[in-house]
């Protein structure tokens, strides 16, 4: 079996569209797909946002756990929680979205810890918390599901005694 690298912890500053704050470790046993995007990044609003919704839509949340990540690089002073609350109800956004935390100049936490070239950006965590796979740019839906599936299909056997 190969060894995938531990997915970094999210370092996130506040949630929206959850009551509660997520973590991976809480979230074992289930696919993460997280979407880093930034709320005035035209392709984020053009593909990034509405493929992961579709995820989010279409698979069990039994299985796979869709996270957004408000991962802001430039243009701070536009991009407020208050904004980003008003973005997610007008794009009708339904999955929980994190504010990445802001670290060192300028640069998001999370998004260092991911190295992500920039948004929008998807990531992979398998049932394991491993990190699996990342996109910068949006990948074809077809080529996601796949991946996805995969992970999935990965995951132990769920008995009746667990």
């Amino acid at each position: 079996m190969s060894t995938f690298a531990a997915a970094p912890a999210l370092e996130v500053e506040q949630w929206f569209n959850t009551r509660e704050a997520l973590q991976l470790d809480a979230l074992r046993g289930k696919v993460v797909v997280i979407e880093a995007f930034q709320m005035l990044c035209p392709g984020c609003v053009s593909h990034g946002i509405p493929q992961a919704q579709r995820i989010h839509d279409i698979f069990s949340r039994e299985d796979v756990v869709l996270l957004g990540l408000h991962t802001v690089f430039e243009h701070h002073e536009a991009m407020t929680p208050v904004s980003l609350a008003a973005f997610l109800h007008e794009y009708k956004v339904t999955f929980p979205v994190g504010v990445d935390r802001a670290g060192a100049a300028g640069m998001p936490c999370t998004m260092s810890a991911y190295a992500l070239q920039g948004t929008p950006s998807m990531v992979l965590v398998d049932a394991r918390g491993q990190l699996r796979k990342q996109w910068f740019g949006t990948a074809p839906d077809l080529v996601v599901g796949a991946e996805i599936m995969r992970l999935i299909s990965e995951r132990p056997l769920q008995t009746a005694a667990s």
